[in-house]
């Protein structure tokens, strides 16, 4: 899957997903990346909520998305989120200073 993340304004996290025809296949398989990549999401609550700021999430769902389990999107979000945490401590001690 590849991500977008943006810093919102608001108090939550907000989610947007992709799955274009070329990327996922049939209407079937498309929707069955969406509700993953959803899923993915809800069960990575907690590690989002550890985040100091709110974040605009935006996922593009490539065709690979089907051949695995919800344990592999949620490790990789896992991943980004490590990633976005890093970025998120470097700016706010560049905003301190």
């Amino acid at each position: 899957m590849a991500a977008f993340v943006l810093v919102n304004n608001r108090g939550h996290h907000r989610i947007g997903i992709t799955a274009s025809r070329k990327a996922a296949g049939n209407a079937v398989q498309r929707n069955r990346a969406k509700r993953l990549l959803r899923e993915m999401f809800r069960l990575s609550g907690a590690t989002l909520d550890s985040l100091q700021l709110r974040y605009d999430w935006v996922f593009n769902a490539k065709s690979s998305l089907l051949r695995v389990g919800v344990a592999v999107p949620v490790e990789e979000l896992h991943e980004i989120i490590v990633r976005v945490a890093r970025a998120e401590r470097n700016l706010l001690a560049a905003d301190q200073e």
